[in-house]
């Protein structure tokens, strides 16, 4: 059984999606679409742009959505059994499920990049790479702790694979949510070059934004199970796709345990549809007999 799988935010690089541009006419109108959408060439700071210009929180999030989807349009013979996406890879996979259609999609992808902007200008925040032998929960429950003892937000926000994950949440809950996480055994512990507090407790503003735009946007039933990040469990029914999404802004992207779910219930091949390999170096390090692929 095949899954599909769809990157998120830090997989751009400069000239992503031009060669889809050049080679296919049906990839062209859909970008050329988005253009439009958007109100600017976002083609121009993909195909050519500086890695400041990606950078972009209007630009960084719907080039990567951009060059998802229109791969995987234009992908002969895409059929897969399952989909699933890291974090903004949700919206790429929702898409190619047929829950959302290519217009919808760019749109909320857009609203949720904007959202997310205005919600790390509310709250200065940030996030950071704990590399580590420690089990997850360890991990989770000392964030808890910082939390409860100093009223600083702190919190696991993405499961990326055994060994390694990141936390979230204000600067100074980073901080003290790092030292202790060395203390306790921590290889290393990155700061990460965001903006903001992603998948935390800050993102809130943006979330109640993105859930006002979900509400009013036409949603289908998927045509395969879609494994959302809140919960790692397939969903093809409107509400519950629709109740993860809203929440995913908040909530840990559960990247390990959405890969573990697919291979439990038969996913052998995972295919990556979108720019870089980021996506099968994880699913390799949850589960080294799983076959990977890129599209």
């Amino acid at each position: 059984m095949k899954a599909y799988i769809f990157p998120g935010q830090g997989s751009q690089f400069s000239g992503m999606g031009k060669d889809l541009y050049e080679r296919s006419e049906e990839a062209r109108i859909l970008f050329e679409k988005a253009n439009d959408i958007l109100g600017f060439r976002i083609t121009d700071i993909m195909f050519s742009g500086s890695d400041e210009e990606l950078k972009q929180t209007k630009v960084t999030q719907p080039a990567i959505f951009l060059h998802s989807v229109i791969l995987a349009s234009i992908t002969p013979d895409l059929n897969p059994d399952m989909v699933a996406g890291h974090s903004l890879g949700e919206f790429s996979a929702l898409v190619t499920a047929g829950v959302l259609s290519f217009e919808d999609g760019v749109r909320l992808v857009s609203k949720r990049a904007l959202a997310m902007q205005r919600a790390c200008e509310i709250n200065p925040s940030t996030m950071a790479a704990v590399l580590s032998s420690l089990p997850d929960e360890q991990v989770a429950q000392l964030c808890e702790q910082v939390r409860q003892e100093t009223g600083e937000i702190v919190v696991a926000a993405n499961y990326n694979c055994p060994g390694q994950l990141v936390i979230s949440g204000s600067h100074e809950g980073v901080r003290i949510a790092g030292e202790r996480l060395k203390e306790a055994g921590a290889k290393r512990v990155l700061p990460l070059p965001v903006g903001g507090a992603f998948h935390s407790p800050l993102m809130e503003p943006a979330r109640e934004e993105l859930a006002a735009a979900i509400e009013v946007t036409p949603f289908h039933t998927a045509k395969f199970p879609v494994y959302q990040n809140v919960n790692a469990q397939p969903a093809t029914q409107i509400d519950a796709i629709k109740t993860n999404l809203i929440a995913q802004l908040t909530a840990p992207v559960r990247w390990t345990q959405s890969v573990q779910a697919m291979r439990a219930d038969g996913a052998t091949l995972f295919v990556e549809c979108g720019p870089g390999k980021v996506l099968q170096g994880l699913v390799k390090k949850i589960d080294a007999a799983a076959e990977t692929a890129g599209v």
